[in-house]
């Protein structure tokens, strides 16, 4: 069942965050779990000429894929996360938009060879709603691949999440989770023609894995 997501709340959320987690020094960077080094990397994009990544916080797999000649693009909810990044990846190319995602996707006219999300707007956005307006945004043949952790056995659908702990002003927002198979079923309703999703294990056991899901137009 739907959330009711306040978005203003939201945008503070994440601008909070982006104080924290953003780094000038870093340097452009793709990867899809949240080990440095491990898994899959871009090659599950295809080999696409253009780019969205919804969702794109410090914008370093966008500044990564520009340096390989992509057209890459990205938005962000939060106003101080966009400048940030769009400030210091401007000079490769990378154009990065504020907006609250599912508004910026339906008034967006452009087609694109890839959209992805890295731990971002997948995770914290109704499939039900989302993924209708990415298949629109791909053009023939195109890809969507997104990851962020597993659901938690037993714990789908919203799942509710405060920022920095349980003290403090109550910012929070909704993940969503499912199981693979699920996540499998939203894609093929909104269109998609194929859909795989699968938890890639963690570089050491018993640690938390990644759900990373492909599907193609």
């Amino acid at each position: 069942m739907p959330v009711p997501h306040d978005i203003p709340a939201e945008t503070e959320l994440w601008d909070a965050y982006a104080k924290s987690a953003f780094d000038a020094e870093a340097e452009p960077s793709f990867c899809w779990t949240q080990y440095a080094g491990h898994g899959p990397g871009p090659e599950l994009l295809g080999s696409p000429e253009s780019v969205l990544e919804i969702g794109c916080g410090t914008g370093r797999a966008l500044a990564y894929l520009s340096q390989q000649g992509v057209k890459a693009t990205g938005v962000d909810l939060s106003p101080r996360m966009v400048q940030l990044a769009g400030e210091r990846w401007a000079p490769l190319g990378v154009r990065i938009e504020q907006a609250e995602v599912l508004d910026w996707l339906a008034a967006d006219q452009a087609r694109y060879d890839a959209v992805y999300s890295i731990f971002g707007a997948a995770w914290f956005t109704d499939p039900s709603r989302l993924f209708p307006l990415v298949h629109q945004r791909l053009g023939p043949g195109g890809v969507f691949v997104f990851s962020q952790p597993p659901a938690i056995p037993g714990a789908y659908g919203p799942q509710g999440m405060y920022k920095g702990g349980f003290a403090g002003k109550a910012m929070f927002t909704y993940r969503y989770s499912h199981k693979p198979a699920v996540w499998e079923r939203h894609l093929f309703r909104a269109g998609f023609t194929s859909a795989e999703a699968r938890v890639v294990d963690a570089p050491k056991a018993g640690h938390i894995g990644t759900l990373i899901v492909r599907a193609t137009v």
